[in-house]
C-alpha cells in the first residue's frame, strides 16, 4: 500500500514538472506577453507566463513594401514605389489584436492592413494635385499626418516611410516631365548667374561708393589743414604786425621825447648827426657853401625837428654877421 502511494506521489510530480515544462515559457525581452482579463488586454510583467493563456508578441520593426499604380489629375495615371516599416503600438494594443487577432503574426496582419490605408491615402491626396505638381516630399508628408490614424484603428506605428521613385507611367508624359525640370533649371541657372553678376557689379559700385568717400573725405581734412594752416600763418602775421606797429609806436614815442627834450635845450641840436656834419664841413671850407642833405630817416624826425635847426643856424649866421 505504501509502494503503491510512492508510486502514485512520485507520478502526481512527473506530471507536475512535464505540465510546468510543456506549458511554461521564459519570457524574452524583445517580447510582449498579453492575456485577456475581463475583456480587456493587459500585459503580463513576470519573467514567466503559461504559454496556452497568454500570447507572446514580438516588438521587432515589420518592413513594408507597396507598387502603387494611381491616378493624378487629369486621369494620368503615376508609379509610385514605397518602402517603410511599422512596429505595435503599447497604447493601442486593443486595435492591434482586433485587426490581427490573437496570433503571434497579429503585426505583419495589422502592416498588411496598414498598406491599404496608405495606399488609399496616396490616392486620395494625388488625386487632387496635376502629375507635374506632385512630389514624393509632399506624398510622404500627407501619410505622416495621418499616421495617428493608422496607430489608433490599427495598433501598429509607422516608424519609417521613404518613395523610391515617382513617375509618370506613359513615357512620352514622363520625358515630356524630364525636359521640362530641365528647363526648369537651365532658366534656374541663368537667374543664379544672373544673381551672381549683379552681386558682383553691386559690389564693385559699393566699393568703388567706398573709396569715392574716402577720397573725398581725404580732400576735406586737407582743405581743413590747409584752412588751419592758412589761419595759423594769419596769426602769425597779425602778431608780427602788430609787433611792428608797437615798435613803431615806441620809436615815435622816442623821438617824441627827443625832440621834446631839443625844444626845451635848443644847444642839444649841436649834438645831432646833422649838426655834426655841418661842423665838418664848414671846418674843412671855410668861405664856402655847406650843403646839407638829409636822408628819409632824418626827416622822419618830423617837420619841426628841422624847422627848430633852421632857425638855430639862422640866428648862428646872423650872430656871426654882427661880428664882422
Amino acid at each position: 500500500m505504501e509502494i503503491t502511494l510512492s508510486i502514485i506521489l512520485g507520478v502526481i510530480v512527473i506530471v507536475c514538472i512535464v505540465v510546468l515544462i510543456f506549458e511554461f515559457r521564459i519570457r524574452q525581452p524583445d517580447v510582449w506577453v498579453l492575456y485577456e482579463t475581463g475583456g480587456r488586454i493587459d500585459f503580463r510583467k513576470g519573467l514567466i507566463y503559461p504559454r496556452h493563456f497568454s500570447l507572446p508578441l514580438k516588438r521587432t520593426v515589420y518592413p513594408i513594401q507597396l507598387n502603387m499604380e494611381i491616378f493624378a489629375a487629369g486621369n494620368l495615371e503615376v508609379s509610385i514605389k514605397l518602402v517603410g516599416s511599422v512596429a505595435p503600438s503599447l497604447e493601442h494594443v486593443q486595435s492591434l489584436i482586433r485587426v490581427g487577432g490573437w496570433k503571434s503574426d497579429a503585426v505583419a496582419r495589422a502592416a498588411g492592413e496598414a498598406q491599404i490605408l496608405i495606399q488609399g491615402f496616396v490616392k486620395a491626396f494625388t488625386e487632387h494635385y496635376e502629375i507635374q505638381a506632385l512630389s514624393s516630399a509632399e506624398i510622404l508628408n500627407y501619410i505622416n499626418e495621418q499616421s495617428a490614424y493608422v496607430e489608433e484603428k490599427l495598433g501598429i506605428e509607422l516608424i519609417s516611410l521613404a518613395i523610391l521613385s515617382l513617375e509618370p507611367t506613359d513615357p512620352e508624359i514622363a520625358s515630356a516631365l524630364r525636359q521640362q525640370e530641365q528647363a526648369r533649371l537651365m532658366e534656374q541657372t541663368e537667374t543664379l548667374n544672373h544673381q551672381a553678376r549683379v552681386a558682383v557689379a553691386k559690389a564693385k559700385y559699393q566699393t568703388d561708393e567706398e573709396i569715392a568717400e574716402m577720397e573725398h573725405a581725404l580732400e576735406l581734412k586737407k582743405v581743413n589743414l590747409d584752412k588751419s594752416l592758412f589761419e595759423e600763418e594769419a596769426t602769425l602775421a597779425q602778431q608780427r604786425l602788430e609787433q611792428e606797429l608797437a615798435r613803431d609806436r615806441m620809436r615815435l614815442a622816442f623821438e617824441k621825447e627827443e625832440v621834446d627834450v631839443l625844444k626845451s635845450s635848443p644847444e642839444l641840436l649841436m649834438l645831432t648827426p646833422q649838426a655834426a656834419r655841418l661842423a665838418e664841413a664848414s671846418q674843412n671850407l671855410k668861405n664856402a657853401r655847406t650843403v646839407i642833405s638829409f636822408t628819409p630817416q632824418d626827416l622822419a624826425s618830423g617837420s619841426e625837428l628841422l624847422d627848430m635847426f633852421q632857425a638855430f643856424l639862422q640866428k648862428a649866421l646872423e650872430a656871426k654877421q654882427a661880428d664882422e
